[in-house]
């Protein structure tokens, strides 16, 4: 696709100075409980299939169905290890409608339109992260999100994340290093004491920036550059911090399938191409009007 030409969007000038400025932007309330509807109901699908092949593997004798969407995981591996979570994996990445909806908000792409232009593909890399209390995969430690693509030539590329419940100290919240983002990829090293394989960099990496805490309520999103350096604590509290994290970039990038398939979440140069939640749910990146005709 050509260069992006178009850029209108919902960022203020005093928003786009901040992002350039500190490599981020909070958007206190950008999506309201209608918005987070359906990607909630696409958390709760994947929790009860846990739950299903859990009972199915007489790990738990109670599917505990009627518990609220902020307890629940935290019950049904209530005296279980990190490695019986983890075989669930760090985070989710499925196809479940819900999620296409998500990636697809308005309220989002409005945002990221006034960063890149209006030519936007959704990455493949987006993630649902349950943090739950006690597990190991909760704590993410100091990186910068290049570290997962880092041979990808994609730039930029724009982190949302989103929380779905308040994101606050104690259920461990975002931290991050304003201005860092200015910072080329640092080395990383593969963490290894947890099991869970996150990339992260050493004390004597950080630098002297100082680290800004973001305790947030729900429906808030975090926009930030991929090389932003960035971690969340561990969650001490007695629910599960739900959030997910989006990736968006130019078309005109890398569109790293070998992280999977993204999609054409928005284009005024080829709105038909636009990829619809059917095309999303069989992997394809864009959408094709086959035309076909009958003959009585």
């Amino acid at each position: 696709m050509g260069t992006q030409q178009y850029f209108g969007g919902s960022l203020t000038k005093y928003q786009l100075e901040h992002y350039e400025a500190n490599g981020y932007l909070v958007l206190n309330d950008l999506l309201s409980e209608e918005d987070m509807d359906l990607p909630k109901q696409a958390m709760m699908e994947k929790v009860s299939r846990i739950a299903e092949e859990l009972y199915t593997d007489g790990l738990i004798s109670d599917k505990l169905e009627n518990l609220p969407f902020k307890y629940r995981l935290t019950e049904l591996f209530k005296g279980m290890t990190d490695k019986e979570f983890l075989k669930y994996g760090r985070s989710w990445r499925d196809r479940i409608p819900g999620y296409y909806h998500l990636m697809s908000n308005p309220k989002i792409l409005d945002a990221i339109e006034s960063l890149i232009g209006g030519e936007i593909f959704s990455n493949p890399v987006y993630n649902v992260r349950p943090k739950v209390p006690g597990v190991a995969a909760g704590a993410v430690p100091w990186h910068q999100d290049k570290s997962y693509w880092p041979d990808a030539n994609s730039n930029p590329v724009i982190t949302v994340w989103i929380s779905f419940v308040d994101a606050t100290l104690e259920n461990g919240c975002l931290h991050l290093k304003p201005g860092t983002h200015r910072k080329k990829l640092l080395k990383w090293h593969e963490e290894s004491r947890t099991g869970t394989g996150y990339t992260a960099l050493r004390e004597d990496q950080l630098g002297k920036a100082p680290t800004v805490a973001l305790p947030v309520k729900a429906g808030t999103a975090i926009l930030f550059n991929d090389r932003l350096l960035h971690m969340s604590t561990p969650n001490q509290s007695d629910g599960i911090r739900w959030s997910v994290d989006l990736r968006y970039q130019p078309t005109d990038q890398d569109p790293m399938v070998n992280h999977g398939a993204g999609f054409l979440a928005r284009s005024y140069e080829y709105p038909e191409r636009v990829a619809t939640l059917e095309d999303w749910l069989h992997n394809k990146a864009e959408h094709s009007s086959e035309l076909t005709s009958s003959k009585d």
